[in-house]
């Protein structure tokens, strides 16, 4: 890597976004971690700096605007312009449809959808100045369909489609916009829903595994690995993508 740029990671105090925080660090990034609480962020902030990174712990509620501005406001004031963003935050609130309520539809949508269109739009000011960004979704295999999540599954097929609008809108700036979908990964995300299916994580694990063609669940740092190409130089003629990564063809 040849430049230092500013990357913010959302929904990167904990899980996949702590991990894609922590890569982009190492590979010289300066990360700006932002989570809906700013004491969440500590834990990811000092792991970054004790590593010899640059890092700084914000709290923002991505579906809301006037967080967002203020949350990228500061960003830019104490890191530098943010060029790389990375849409990881999310929630779950599964259900099956006759019994999914308004809000578990629109929580839901609030934070993936709006909070990607309302960060990536902040930060696309960035970019097009610098004529140079990247930004990455974070989708899933659940786009393809899955029981219990007609919200999730909404949502994460939605940011599909955000990601080639925004790779053709931007394209000319030198800005790319592709998306991540992992299949199975181990998180605490993931061991909640284990919880309440009334399984024990293990044999929730082991279940997720056998169906999977490489024999293995999935961690963090597979989707880290990818992040870590997309905003790399050499990906530079790779825009408007889907990446499943997933140990298979599919989920």
């Amino acid at each position: 890597m040849t430049d230092t740029r500013t990357a913010i990671v959302t929904g990167s105090g904990r899980g996949i976004g702590a991990a894609v925080a922590l890569r982009l660090a190492k590979d010289g990034h300066k990360v700006a971690i932002i989570d809906l609480r700013e004491e969440d962020t500590a834990n990811t902030v000092d792991a970054i700096r004790s590593a010899g990174g640059d890092a700084i712990g914000i709290g923002a509620d991505v579906s809301k605007s006037e967080d967002v501005t203020a949350a990228v406001s500061r960003v830019t004031e104490e890191l530098g312009a943010p060029t790389i963003l990375i849409n990881n935050a999310g929630i779950l609130r599964d259900n099956l449809l006759f019994k999914m309520s308004d809000d578990d539809w629109d929580a839901v949508m609030n934070v993936h959808l709006r909070g990607s269109f309302l960060m990536s739009r902040a930060v696309q000011v960035h970019q097009v100045e610098q004529k140079w960004g990247r930004i990455v979704n974070l989708s899933s295999t659940s786009a393809l369909g899955n029981r219990g999540q007609a919200n999730y599954s909404t949502a994460k097929a939605g940011l599909q489609g955000f990601t080639k609008t925004l790779a053709i809108e931007l394209g000319r700036y030198n800005v790319t916009a592709n998306a991540i979908a992992p299949g199975f990964i181990a998180t605490d995300m993931t061991r909640a829903t284990a919880e309440r299916v009334g399984v024990s994580f293990e044999d929730f694990m082991a279940h997720a595994a056998s169906e999977i063609p490489v024999g293995r669940a999935g961690t963090p740092d597979d989707i880290a690995a990818a992040a870590s190409f997309f905003v790399s130089e050499e990906a530079s003629f790779v825009s408007g993508q889907v990446l499943y990564v997933a140990g298979g063809p599919k989920a």
